[in-house]
């Protein structure tokens, strides 16, 4: 394969990029696309608006009217599996790379994206993601470095980065050969969240493989205030237990970690109304969390100040808070008294 499409020159490439209501973003992600060193002439930009209720949609008309790579699908689901498949369908490159419009390219990143996927001969290839805040104030700063920070992702190497390239279980805004459609299927779009992790198991379980390239970073604008985020996590949980119902287990130990943290913290409080030695086991979950979160927070203050540090105070708890709680409902949800995804964890809108 890697041979057959540097025989041919660089290879026509489909950018699909589901979004919704993305007024403040996606303008600027679409720019920063097409000022990409990529052959301009070997690719299309699909975007699959998912019903924008704001200006996003008139945006969108008005590039497609400017700029005939960039062509404007309709996405009557509204979810980001759906819009996804919807741009896959109607892709004619031989490599289709998945972009969020949340997010700015550097101009190197399609064509290292896409030497990577040769190089390495690997089905899917993605780069690390730079975590900026939404917007310049205390929390949104604290959010982006949680987002980016191993007390708040854990191993998460796309997220906290990596110097080696790796094989891993899953990577953002994926870099794939077209065949690996037609092997393994679309997004499964019974999953609102975390299509990603489980499209990639997929891949790897009939024996392909997904790799990290550590040299490609792309700029990604985190939620702005604790609402937003909190509901992002809240629903990264939620979905996981279906996930790993659909997968046949559950695919990292690090998912587990939120979920494991609030039940024992449910569990120890309401036993230490009865029992004093659950008394002393809240007291230790509490006295180890608490400093971890103060400690890590004091760290941040040379670089980030104390008004970041004093919103890392907040984002660190509601984060790991949000994610276990999403995850034990996701896991009576979907698991233990299987029912339709709650509509608090619908509505995907920014």
């Amino acid at each position: 394969m890697t041979t057959m499409l540097a025989d041919q020159g660089p290879p026509r490439i489909s950018i699909v990029i589901p979004c919704r209501n993305e007024q403040g973003y996606i303008e600027r992600c679409l720019d920063s696309i097409r000022a990409s060193d990529y052959s301009a002439e070997r690719m299309e930009i699909l975007v699959a608006d998912g019903r924008s209720t704001d200006d996003t949609r008139a945006i969108l008309e008005r590039s497609c009217a400017r700029h005939p790579s960039v062509v404007l699908l309709d996405n009557p689901q509204g979810t980001t599996p759906a819009g996804l498949n919807a741009a896959i369908r109607a892709a004619t490159g031989q490599i289709v790379i998945r972009m969020d419009a949340h997010v700015l390219y550097p101009p190197d990143y399609i064509t290292r994206l896409v030497a990577g996927l040769l190089e390495s001969e690997a089905d899917n290839v993605g780069g690390v993601l730079e975590t900026v805040p939404g917007e310049d104030t205390a929390v949104a700063r604290a959010i982006a470095l949680a987002m980016s920070h191993r007390f708040g992702v854990g191993n998460s190497h796309h997220r906290v980065g990596t110097s080696k390239q790796m094989e891993v279980d899953t990577v953002p805004f994926g870099c794939f050969r077209r065949e690996v459609f037609e092997r393994v299927g679309l997004f499964d779009e019974e999953l609102i969240r975390n299509q990603d992790d489980e499209f990639n198991f997929r891949i790897i379980t009939r024996g392909g493989r997904v790799v990290l390239l550590p040299g490609v970073s792309c700029r990604y604008f985190s939620r702005r205030s604790l609402r937003q985020m909190s509901r992002m996590y809240y629903q990264y949980g939620y979905f996981k237990p279906l996930v790993a119902l659909k997968v046949g287990r559950v695919m990292t130990v690090r998912q587990l970690v939120p979920a494991m943290f609030v039940a024992t913290l449910a569990a120890t409080a309401f036993l230490s109304l009865w029992l004093p030695g659950a008394r002393l086991g809240l007291a230790a979950v509490l006295g180890t969390y608490g400093p971890v979160v103060l400690l890590c927070a004091a760290a941040a203050i040379p670089r980030q100040g104390w008004r970041c540090a004093l919103a890392l105070l907040a984002v660190f708890p509601l984060l790991h808070l949000s994610y276990g709680i999403g995850f034990l409902l996701g896991v009576k949800d979907h698991v233990l008294v299987p029912t339709a995804p709650r509509s608090s964890a619908l509505g995907l809108s920014r």
